[in-house]
């Protein structure tokens, strides 16, 4: 099994220097290894990086009059603090010392932004970049701690949430700036589900959006931690991403090594049982395939 989306600082933590981080990765690995799981990616966040605040600039600014400016400005002051240069050298270093990692980043959508995105990422050594949805317009939707984007969710018809969530994921895809999607359903998150009609029309239009893009979808534990208590994507829509042949990968998004490979022989089941019989792996960014066998380690390539 692989554990393909590791952070480094929990969510709420300002970002340490890279290298303090990074010291401590026999401890993820050992915890990866208890887990069966042979190989973890590390994807630290982009807005963690000054750099990646200076490539997207207050995109937030660019629809005025939406709500949630002010949050999302603190947010990004908060979190923008670490050195992209300093944790690139430091992981390819643990990567080239041997240790079971391939360095990537998670890479959130940026309308309008993205191609500065890519430009800025595609000068790093990166093996892979994940690509997520975590924000509509300025509502940072996952942000079920904060009073006033959990209320947004009693504003909003649900039906439009998974709609603009699915639209942003097709931007996203279409952009082709990253390798895999991050917990593709992630919408679901606090337990708010459509039509089952409106969730069939957006399961369909995630899973072409990773066939037309040539991403692989990730598998995740993290939704067991989350209100609506399952693991990314919903079975209805790993099916879809099996029936056309998307790859996947499994994934923890584990933030610090406390639950590095959580779950993974479940995940590999949940793949067995929708017919894979690989996941998909990285090296600088080119995928290859390594067996699927649950409850067992898979070698980090074949």
């Amino acid at each position: 099994m692989i554990d393909y989306h590791v952070h480094l600082w929990p969510h709420a933590m300002r970002a340490e220097a890279s290298e303090q981080r990074l010291e401590r990765l026999a401890v993820y690995c050992d915890r990866a290894a208890a887990e069966e799981v042979g190989e973890i990616a590390l994807t630290e966040h982009f807005f963690r990086f000054t750099q990646g605040r200076a490539a997207v600039g207050d995109f937030w600014l660019d629809e005025p009059g939406l709500p949630f400016a002010a949050t999302m400005g603190a947010y990004f002051d908060h979190h923008a603090t670490a050195d992209l240069d300093a944790y690139v050298t430091a992981a390819c270093e643990a990567r080239d010392a041997g240790l079971p990692v391939v360095v990537g980043l998670e890479v959130d959508y940026y309308p309008g932004k993205m191609d500065a995105v890519a430009r800025l990422l595609d000068g790093y050594p990166f093996d892979v970049l994940l690509g997520s949805v975590h924000w509509l317009g300025t509502w940072q939707f996952d942000l079920l701690d904060d009073e006033g984007c959990l209320a947004e969710w009693d504003r909003r018809r649900v039906e439009d949430v998974w709609r603009r969530y699915t639209e942003a994921l097709e931007e996203l895809a279409a952009t082709r700036t990253c390798d895999v999607l991050a917990h593709p359903d992630l919408v679901k998150l606090a337990g708010r589900r459509p039509s089952a009609a409106t969730l069939d029309e957006c399961y369909d239009r995630m899973a072409e959006a990773a066939l037309a893009s040539g991403m692989a979808a990730e598998i995740s534990s993290a939704g067991f931690r989350a209100p609506v208590g399952e693991q990314y994507p919903a079975t209805g829509l790993l099916a879809r991403f099996a029936a056309r042949g998307v790859p996947v990968t499994t994934a923890s998004d584990s933030h610090g090594p406390g639950c590095v490979g959580e779950r993974a022989s479940e995940l590999g089941r949940f793949a067995a049982a929708a017919g894979y019989t690989t996941l998909r792996a990285f090296r600088q960014r080119v995928g290859h395939d390594v067996a699927l066998d649950p409850g067992r380690r898979a070698p980090g390539k074949a």
